[in-house]
Formats: C-alpha cells, structure tokens, sequence
C-alpha cells in the first residue's frame, strides 16, 4: 500500500508525557512521546471523533475529552468504552532531530480490535440476552478475550445493536440519519461468528437448567449467560393513557413513531422531567413544536445534580419557548382516539397532539427463574466479578452491584456503565479474572447546554462550584463528608477527563483543596 511520509515535529518539541495533534498530508495523527519513545495514533476517538489532543493522558493512556473511551497509546487498543473500535497506529522514525511519521495513503485512523477467530472445535454456547451498550460491547469483548465459541446474542428489537443514546438526542433533532445509527454491520458480526437473533422474546430463563425459553416456543441450552435486558419504560396509569400518540423513549421504533406523530402535531407535552424526557423536550422544539414539560418535580434533575444546574437547566429551555407545570401531576388524558388534551392535578388543561412519558424506567427481570432479585426494584444482585450465579452475569440497567469507592450496592442506568459491564463480564465468561473498577459516566445535550456527570452522588452534604453557572462554563463537586463522590461540568472537557482519571485511581482531591481557585486538576493528575 502507498505510504505517506512527513516531518511532523523536532525530537525537542514534545517532553515525555506530552502529546499533540499533527498532520501527515491531509490526515490528523495524535504525536505522543512517553518515556523518550514517539507513538503516531489516529487523531480522533472512534466513538464521536472527538480530538484526543485535547483530552488528558494519564500513565500510558489518553482519556477522550468528551465520553471518557480510554486509549492504550503504545498499541491504540481501547481499553475502556463508550467507543468500539481502536485506534490505527503509524510508524516513527527518528532522523537526527527529526520526527517523521508514514501512514498508508487514504488512512482510516481507525481499526477493529483483535479478535479471536471462531473454533467450531469449542463446543460452548455463551448467551447475550439483550442487544443495547452491555450486549454489544460483551459479545466483541468476548472474542478479543479469546473465547472461540458460539456466540448468540439475543434482541426483541428488529435491529441490530444501535447507538440508543441518539434516540432522544440527535436522532429526534435530526441530525443524524438512520444509516448512522447501527454500532455494527450485519457483516461484522457474520465475519465474527456472532450470531443475532432478532424479534426474539424471552419468557423464561431457568438457571438451575441453564436454559432459556422463548415466545415462538423455541428453547436454547447454555453454558455461560449475560442478562442484559435492560429497563422497561414505565408506563402512565391515567384515564385516557391508551389513546393514540402517547410515546415513550427506549427503542428506535419509538422515536420513529414520535416523529411521525411530530410531522403532523404542533403542541407537545412531555410528562417527567428525566433526562430522557428532559432531552425529549429539546428535541421537538428544536423540530419547531411548542413543548410543555409537567413533573411532580419542583425543578428539573434537582436529585440528581441540585438546584442550582437544576434551575440552569430549566432556565436553558425556558429561553428556547419551553413551559413547565412543576409540582403538578398529570391525572387524564383526553382525546377521541388519540391525545387532545392533558389535564393536571389542579384542573389546568394543555392542549397537545402528542404525549412523550418520561418517569424511569424498571428492570426487566421478570422472565428469570432461580435468581434472588432485589426485593423493591426486582435487579439482579451481582458480585464484583458481575456474576450472580454460576455461570450467569448481569450487566446495564438491571445490576445492582457493589460500588467499590463506597462499598455500597448500586444501580445506575448509564450507556457507558452499560457498556463498561458488558466488557467485564465477558472477560470473566471467558474465564479471566476482573474486577468491576469503572468510574460511571453519563452525559446530556440540551439545546446547546453539555453536561457531563463523573462518579455516582445520592445524596450530598455540600456542593463546591468553580466557574460560573450564569456563563454555562463550571464545574460542581459533589461532597459527603469529607469525599468528593460525584462531579458534574460544562464547557470544562479536558477537566472532566481528568475527574475520571483522579477518580479511578482514588486521588480525588479533598475538599479544602477543591475551593482553591488555582487548583488545576490536569497538572494535579500529572504530578
């Protein structure tokens, strides 16, 4: 293959530790220099294309400034997600003072992990039920840890795994297509010997059997299972509630059926003032529909990140022609076959041609046999490893797991803790020996307001700010005692990157230090 060849840089420019973005031709490459050796890498995270440069490095990895995906610099593996792919790694050579890199012409800057090939010799079948960030994420990380059996990951959706965090955001505004939307190709998982089965629904896994027992009466022996089935979006129990054009969120048929209804409608009401329902709200104004927002709530995500960036968030949409009922409660529906109307708790009436429910979500675990659930929310109780029985793991929405910063059990219904659980259980399916150790992670766009969320806060005694919430551009820790468990930020990228990296090594700042306008947290990680 043609090569390209450039001087990108003087063996001078970079101290160890230190990296920057440079160009080969028409083609971004990441420039590294760790303990006097120079690596070339692909410019960009394979999950959004966020600029690695402006992300931090930490030991011999970068953590992507946006979502957080980890990157080996010396290999270009990936080591954490949301992203699937690594990166592409160019060669180096040193002329005198001279740091030239060659790339192949048309270089991709990206590539698929090293997987294991399939073995029909290995007798084993291993089970993925459920399609979304766990699922996707096991079945690959299955063949990079070698396993080389049969691989069947199983789906009620009609599609292959998909970016579902789109759903409410660009996907909604547009901008992007359905073609963007699939994590994989069918060739893809044809080449890796994964099997996809679609429009599949499980009514009964029975553990003590290792089997599984589906709708259409099918049944399918296993030998390692992952449940990853996700939540179920709870429903609205009103009168009224099965009248036509009442939506929720969670599968790509669902906003498919929103904006066809948004085609034709031009008042919205979203009921609860979730992150989904939040998001929802922004995306149909941004369609052009005038959206009203009720929720019992007194201000948005006020549980979840305070009052003060929940008033931020309210005031966000409030500029952008969003109303809000808070404190109200929707108690009918009215309509002739489909919605025309919401009525509220203090006999207010909206107007609306479409209802988007967002109230939470409940695990989908009733189909499970043989498995203690948690007694309230019905998850699945995991170990450290994600294991819940012999032989079966859990992953996502539905695992209650321990937290190893607080040594609590916890749930969170995060894409990428999704993601982070599907990797590590199916390292253990495959027979190694890891740990859950990840830092969650979640992030929203609202309008034109980013919010990243790092670590996991359910309640709080302070909350220390730096920056400034009225200019959107801050960071705000979140304080129990004497320990930072949760932080949030916007505008503030390569800051979040490195609350991730202090985080997971347990070198989070104490408090005191946290109101020190100086502090800088990059420099803090560095050192």
């Amino acid at each position: 293959m043609p090569q390209l060849e450039a001087v990108v840089a003087n063996i001078n420019d970079l101290q160890n530790g230190e990296m920057r973005q440079v160009s080969v031709g028409e083609t971004d490459v990441l420039l590294v220099r760790l303990a006097d050796k120079y690596y070339a890498l692909g410019a960009y995270c394979t999950h959004y294309q966020a600029p690695l440069a402006e992300g931090v490095l930490c030991d011999n990895h970068v953590v992507c400034p946006w979502h957080n995906a980890y990157f080996d610099l010396t290999t270009g593996e990936q080591q954490e997600p949301p992203g699937l792919d690594s990166l592409q790694k160019y060669e180096v050579k040193i002329e005198g003072d001279r740091i030239i890199v060659s790339i192949p012409e048309n270089a991709a800057g990206r590539r698929q992990p090293n997987l294991a090939e399939y073995n029909p010799e290995d007798k084993r079948t291993f089970v993925i039920l459920g399609a979304g960030a766990a699922g996707a994420h096991a079945a690959e990380t299955l063949r990079v840890a070698g396993y080389q059996g049969r691989i069947v990951m199983v789906t009620q959706d009609d599609r292959l795994p998909y970016d579902r965090t789109w759903l409410s955001k660009d996907y909604l505004t547009g901008k992007v297509t359905q073609d963007d939307m699939p994590l994989r190709s069918a060739q893809f998982y044809q080449d890796c010997h994964i099997e996809v089965w679609l429009n599949k629904q499980v009514v009964q896994v029975d553990v003590s059997s290792k089997s599984i027992s589906f709708a259409d009466g099918e049944s399918l022996q296993y030998d390692a299972l992952l449940l990853a089935t996700g939540g179920k979006p709870r429903q609205l129990n009103v009168p009224g509630s099965d009248l036509q054009n009442i939506f929720t969120v969670r599968s790509f048929a669902d906003t498919d059926r929103i904006l066809a209804a948004a085609g034709n409608a031009k008042r919205a009401v979203v009921i609860g003032s979730s992150f989904i329902g939040m998001e929802a709200a922004s995306g149909l104004t941004q369609r052009g529909l005038e959206v009203t927002v009720v929720s019992p709530s007194t201000l948005p995500f006020e549980k979840i990140l305070g009052a003060e960036i929940g008033k931020l968030f309210q005031q966000v949409h409030e500029e952008n022609g969003v109303k809000f009922h808070l404190g109200r409660k929707a108690t009918q529906i009215e309509g002739d076959g489909k919605v025309e109307a919401v009525v509220l708790d203090n006999g207010d009436r909206l107007d609306a041609d479409l209802v988007v429910v967002g109230i939470g979500v409940q695990p989908a675990t009733e189909f499970l046999q043989g498995l203690e659930l948690h007694p309230k929310a019905g998850s699945v109780q995991v170990n450290e490893y994600l294991q819940a029985a012999d032989g079966v793991y859990a992953a996502g929405d539905i695992a209650r797991y321990p937290n190893w910063r607080t040594g609590e059990p916890t749930r969170i219904e995060h894409w990428r803790v999704a993601a982070q659980h599907g990797r590590i259980a199916a390292y253990n399916m495959a027979g190694q020996q890891v740990k859950y150790r990840g830092v969650p992670i979640f992030w929203t766009m609202q309008f034109q307001f980013p919010l990243r969320y790092v670590g996991h806060a359910e309640q709080w005694d302070e909350i220390i700010f730096q920056g400034d919430l009225q200019q959107r551009e801050f960071m705000a820790f979140y304080v129990q005692g004497d320990r930072v468990l949760a932080a949030a930020a916007s505008q503030r990228d390569t800051e979040a990157a490195a609350i991730v990296e202090l985080m997971r090594l347990d070198r989070m700042p104490a408090p005191d230090e946290l109101r020190r306008p100086d502090l800088d947290l990059v420099e803090l990680l560095r050192s």
